[in-house]
């Protein structure tokens, strides 16, 4: 009887324990800028909340370099990395004071393969990153596309993804996000209505800054080991490269070696396309 009683209240303890870690990981964070989101979802400054597991926020150099999704990327794009980029903007640019460090880590929490893998990795990445969204946006100046309500960006063939009368699908965000089939998915994806309210993009920083994350997830993050040059390709291949404007293929190659040298790391090879 004694021996049932212990086997019972052992398996009272565990249940519970499994409980209070289950609802100790399923907090969120929302921290304010100078603490850490801790491992288990909780907001702090010391070693427990700014130390090994740290998703986000002034973690300490001691947390694993290559956590991406937020963690990391808050150690690499620091202040005066993002800031050094948008304050060669103008200050009468839509971007200056629209885009922001905080948007844009809140945005990547939700994609945990940006910047991952090694610490040369990370970095590379987040200067690629950088280079191809100063390139589109002129230094985070502008929201929208130039003229771009002249243009129809609507492929009609587009199965799942109708253009909705009215709707202009040109290039918003930081990398320009582009027609109907890029809206529809990105949308569905994010949790905006992409079809019906693509201007969504240029009022809301965060979802701006999770359509460009979106796309590049889905399209230039697999290619980064392939060199920055295929980065390039992914994005705008088709206009650029095989000599389709070597200018530009040029300035985003410089843009890129540019910020992989603030960051301390080598650029490696195949920067053209």
């Amino acid at each position: 009887m004694a021996a049932l009683t212990v086997i019972k209240l052992v398996t009272l303890l565990g249940m519970l324990s499994g409980l209070l870690f289950g609802s100790v990981m399923g907090q969120n964070c929302g921290c304010a800028p100078n603490l850490c989101c801790s491992r288990f979802g909780f907001c702090g400054s010391d070693e427990a909340y700014c130390g090994m597991g740290c998703q986000s926020g002034p973690c300490f150099g001691t947390n694993p370099p290559s956590t991406g999704g937020g963690g990391s990327v808050a150690n690499i794009v620091t202040d005066g990395f993002f800031n050094g980029i948008i304050n060669q903007a103008a200050a009468n640019c839509a971007g200056r004071g629209f885009y922001t460090r905080n948007a844009f880590l809140e945005a990547v929490k939700s994609y945990p393969s940006f910047a991952s893998g090694s610490d040369e990795a990370a970095k590379r990445e987040v200067a690629a990153f950088f280079a191809q969204v100063t390139h589109e946006t002129g230094h985070f100046c502008h929201k929208d596309e130039i003229n771009g309500a002249s243009h129809n960006y609507c492929d009609p063939n587009s199965a799942g993804n109708p253009c909705t009368p009215g709707a202009l699908y040109f290039g918003r965000g930081p990398i320009q996000l582009t027609w109907n089939f890029n809206y529809g998915p990105a949308g569905r994806s994010i949790g905006f209505d992409g079809l019906n309210a693509p201007e969504t993009v240029s009022n809301d920083p965060i979802i701006s800054f999770k359509t460009a994350l979106w796309f590049w997830t889905n399209n230039v993050h697999p290619v980064m080991s392939q060199g920055f040059g295929a980065t390039t390709r992914a994005i705008n291949g088709a206009l650029e490269c095989n000599g389709g404007n070597p200018g530009t293929v040029q300035t985003r190659a410089n843009y890129y070696t540019s910020y992989c040298n603030q960051l301390g790391v080598s650029p490696g090879g195949n920067l053209l396309c």
